[in-house]
Order: structure tokens, then C-alpha cells, then sequence
């Protein structure tokens, strides 16, 4: 299987290759760069070399500032555009890299048609659209990270209060990758247990009551306190993108929650990307799950899509009339 990562020397992009570097179902890797920092990537190949030769593995990696390299590609990531500096809002990307990703997008369509668009830049929900429509590629090809890494997140924090592993934990958010981001509790589980039952728990055990809206709240800046202490997330995007990689390439019908274009699967809403959760195989997704939620849940994802629709239409609407 052949994955290319578009914009491999950001930081994302770098982690990312790692960590599909190391698996078993990627055999050969390509990473693209502008030609200015194709030295850079070229080096940071040869460092997983190194650190793939301590684990016993071995995948076939090319570095490239040409784009044909990625012809015959099974899933593209496209990570390339500008990054979130600082107390900077994923929303005050999208003027900057609409242009970026539709253009890369058509390329990706000329260059290896048969692939799959897997949209990491960021507005994600939003460049999940520019890039579906710049591609002419069907739906079930292109889709975005969206809040699958965001129900990494809030799985993570459930597990710590808790003191359970985390693959005890089930749960998923929706919506925006974003301040309107929904989570599912009215479907959330602690070992396949409603998470309501667990009320005693906290008073048996001494903890302090799960306090579910600080933690959504947590989850939404997550990346901000991150990129604020660091200057930028990168290991859990790259195993989050992984994650959906390996998914597609071993055909394994997972459920996870990513940008998908509806067309009124869910409440009605079409016309718009938004984090939903979708069965992904060999083929992409495979089919987005209907989803039964509480009246406050409901509105908060409608409350949503229509968030993410006028930001997308205002980006498209500059991105149309850039073109000649």
C-alpha cells in the first residue's frame, strides 16, 4: 500500500510519517515538500530509516518536491497550509489555505484519481469541502480529521478521572472541529455501562464528580494550550491520522468520527463537512451512521452546521471569485 503526505515538513506532517512509517500495511511512503525544504525532508528520512532499522522494520520511503510522485497513491494526506500560531482560532485559517488545498486537491485528482483525500488542514471542516469540491472526487473519498482526534481527547480525560483504561471508554464527539464541537453523552459508556450509572462512583470512591462541561472545555483548547506551551500539536494528530490510515488500508470497518459531506443523513443537513461518525474501509467511508441524540445534543449539532455552512460558503465564495 502507498501513502503520500502533502506537506510533510510541518510538524503534523513529520509526526505523522513516523508513525506510519512503522506500519505494517504502508509499503511504500511518500513525502512532499517545496522544493526549499525537500534537504529537510529528505534528512528526516533518513532518521526514520535509523530509528525503523532499531525496530526491525523496513518501508520504502521518497522524498520529492514533485507532486507526480504521489501518482498510484492509495490515500493522500494533506496537511499543507499555514499553521495556528498562538491564541490563534482554527477559523482564521481559512482565507489562508482555501487556495492552498483546492489547488493541491485538483492536482491530487489529475495525478492519482483512485486515491483517497484524507484533509488534515486546518479549518479542517471547511477545507474537507474546498478540497471535495476542487477534486470532483466522490464523498466517500474525500473526508477530513475532524473529531476523531477530539473524541481521543475527551476518551483520555474520561479514563484519567476514572482510573479505567481508556479502550473502556465510549464515547465520541460531533459536529465542528471547534468551539461547537458536541459531545455524545446521552450515548456514552464506561465498559459498554451508561455513564449515568456511574453517579456513585465518584461519592464511593472519594473523586471528585465527573464534571463533563469543564472537560468538553478542556478538549476545545486543547490545542491551544498546547501550541501555546509548545508552539504546535503534532504527536497526537500524527497517531490520530495513523489510526484513520491503517482503518482504510486493512479494511477495517472501524467506526470513527471524521469531516464528512452530508446530504441530509443526519437531521436533515446537507450542503456542509461536519464530524459524524462514518464506517471506514478500503473503499473510504462506507456509510455515516445514524445517530439518536437528546433534544440538547440535537440542537447543539444543528447550532453547528450552521456555523461551519456560512464559514464555508464565505470561503467559497473568495475562493471562486480568485479563479480566472
Amino acid at each position: 500500500m502507498k501513502v503520500s503526505i502533502i506537506g510533510a515538513t510541518g510538524r503534523v506532517g513529520r509526526a505523522a510519517a513516523f508513525c506510519l512509517a512503522e506500519e505494517n500495511s504502508v509499503n511504500k511512503l511518500v513525502l512532499i515538500a517545496r522544493e526549499e525544504s525537500v534537504d529537510k525532508i529528505k534528512g528526516e528520512s533518513l532518521d526514520i530509516y535509523d530509528a525503523l532499522a532499531a525496530k526491525g522494520v523496513y518501508v520504502s520511503i521518497k522524498t520529492s518536491s514533485d507532486l507526480s510522485s504521489i501518482e498510484g497513491s492509495d490515500v493522500v494526506v494533506l496537511t499543507a497550509g499555514a499553521s495556528r500560531r498562538p491564541g490563534m482560532e482554527r477559523a482564521d485559517l481559512g482565507s489562508l489555505n482555501a487556495e492552498i488545498v483546492a489547488d493541491y486537491a485538483k492536482k491530487i485528482a489529475e495525478i492519482s484519481p483512485d486515491s483517497i483525500i484524507l484533509v488534515i488542514t486546518n479549518p479542517v471542516d471547511v477545507m474537507t469541502y474546498v478540497a471535495l469540491k476542487a477534486s470532483g472526487f466522490s464523498k466517500n473519498k474525500v473526508f477530513g480529521l475532524g473529531n476523531h482526534l477530539d473524541s481521543l481527547r475527551f476518551k483520555n480525560y474520561m479514563a484519567k478521572h476514572f482510573h479505567v483504561h481508556v479502550s473502556e471508554i465510549h464515547t465520541r464527539i460531533i459536529g465542528q472541529h471547534g468551539p461547537h464541537m458536541v459531545p455524545l453523552i446521552s450515548s456514552t459508556s464506561i465498559g459498554g455501562i451508561p455513564i449515568e450509572y456511574y453517579s456513585a462512583w465518584d461519592y464511593f470512591t472519594g473523586y471528585q464528580p465527573f464534571d463533563i462541561k469543564k472537560t468538553i472545555e478542556t478538549v476545545k483548547n486543547a490545542g491551544n494550550n498546547i501550541i501555546s506551551k509548545k508552539g504546535a500539536t503534532e504527536y497526537g494528530p500524527a497517531f490520530a491520522i495513523s489510526n484513520i490510515v491503517t482503518t482504510i488500508l486493512n479494511d477495517e470497518r472501524k467506526i470513527l468520527t471524521v469531516s464528512a459531506f452530508l446530504e441530509g443523513e443526519i437531521e436533515g443537513i446537507d450542503d456542509v463537512c461536519l464530524g459524524v461518525p462514518v464506517k471506514l474501509g478500503i473503499d473510504g467511508i462506507e456509510g455515516i451512521l445514524p445517530i439518536k441524540m437528546s433534544e440538547e445534543e440535537r440542537d447543539s449539532f444543528i447550532e453547528a452546521a450552521e456555523v461551519v455552512k456560512k464559514d464555508t460558503k464565505k470561503i467559497m465564495e473568495n475562493l471562486n471569485s480568485e479563479d480566472p
